[in-house]
């Protein structure tokens, strides 16, 4: 069955969760000016380890990257698999404890940071312990009714910035040499790895997930160019998160509410939560290939009961960005090894097979 359009929209969904956050005061931090290369830069790697994960992904129709790399040997399975496996499992702890930091500073100041992890990683595990068709519905009806919201928010923040703010537009390659650079792309690397995973229970079509890339690129560049036209590079810089600064003094005079701010975080939080249950669906189906014998269900339960103690042992928000640092080697890893060795072994069963045929 053809999902082309769902996986378009779990694509974006999972994105724009990663995207308003963290990302604009990463980039921004990296530079004082011409913030554009960095973007583009980051845009430009994102569109090729893509292009080349999803053109190797076609070589093996009907397989998630778990029977591909199994059929490969058992060497293939401890190279890749067991890194990828790694990588959701921080992905699923950093994203948890950070937004829930993110959470309790914004606006539940009086919340334990207990309670909020409990609540994303409650609903994410039971979410994905009902299987990935369960995720993408709930994928639908939450962009039906949140997405909407967003780009309302997203073409109104415009209405306070100064354009004149974008120069100097040049830019040299010394963000290369800051570490927040490469923090930034927890944006871009987070969310498309799913797509090797969802192969055996549906069908898409290569172009509809480069669409969906290329819808994203404008929230990509104005996620932070508006804060910066808004406030100038030296204010921007200062602030924990930028584009939830410029929302909160957004000022819509039809809404009966005074803050749009709660609207574009609950928002932003729901399509966390999508992208949370879908990482950790992937992370229980690598480790049931390994422990057949448990069910995946109690293997994301357990999961995510450790994820939970383990976050809450975490007091400090330097250590949350010390893991998020280290993680970003493994990030990098999984962004260059993954997407090459698909294609690669694809491109060799694809000559064999034509060899065969000869």
């Amino acid at each position: 069955m053809d999902k082309s359009y769902h996986v378009m929209l779990i694509y974006i969904l999972s994105h724009l969760g990663l995207i308003f956050f963290m990302y604009p005061s990463n980039v921004v931090d990296s530079t004082s000016q011409g913030h554009w290369l960095p973007i583009v830069l980051g845009i430009i790697v994102h569109f090729i380890f893509l292009s080349i994960y999803i053109k190797g992904l076609s070589f093996f129709p009907k397989k998630d990257i778990i029977t591909i790399y199994s059929s490969i040997g058992k060497w293939a399975s401890a190279l890749f698999v067991v890194p990828v496996l790694l990588y959701f499992i921080m992905i699923i702890f950093i994203t948890a404890r950070a937004y829930s930091e993110i959470i309790t500073i914004v606006f539940l100041s009086n919340t334990p940071l207990w309670a909020i992890l409990l609540l994303l990683l409650s609903i994410s595990t039971y979410l994905s312990v009902n299987g990935v068709e369960v995720i993408f519905r709930t994928g639908l009806l939450l962009a039906i009714l949140f997405l909407p919201i967003i780009i309302v928010i997203f073409f109104t923040s415009f209405q306070n910035v100064d354009w004149r703010y974008t120069i100097p537009f040049d830019s040299n390659f010394q963000f290369l040499k800051k570490r927040t650079y490469y923090e930034s792309f927890f944006a871009f690397t987070g969310g498309f790895l799913f797509l090797g995973f969802v192969q055996p229970y549906f069908s898409y079509k290569r172009g509809s997930v480069l669409v969906a890339a290329i819808i994203l690129i404008p929230f990509f560049v104005f996620s932070v160019y508006i804060p910066v036209l808004t406030f100038g590079q030296a204010t921007a810089s200062t602030m924990f998160l930028p584009y939830v600064v410029v929302v909160d003094a957004i000022d819509i005079n039809w809404l009966m509410f005074d803050r749009v701010t709660m609207f574009f975080l609950l928002s932003l939080i729901a399509f966390i939560m999508i992208f949370l249950s879908l990482i950790m669906w992937t992370a229980s189906r690598i480790i049931n290939n390994y422990l057949p014998s448990i069910k995946p269900v109690y293997l994301a339960i357990f999961l995510s009961i450790c994820i939970f103690f383990s976050s809450v042992m975490i007091t400090s928000w330097k250590d949350v960005e010390q893991l998020f640092w280290w993680n970003t080697f493994l990030r990098f890893y999984v962004l260059i090894a993954v997407p090459v060795s698909i294609y690669f072994f694809g491109r060799r069963l694809k000559r064999k097979d034509k060899h065969e045929t000869i």
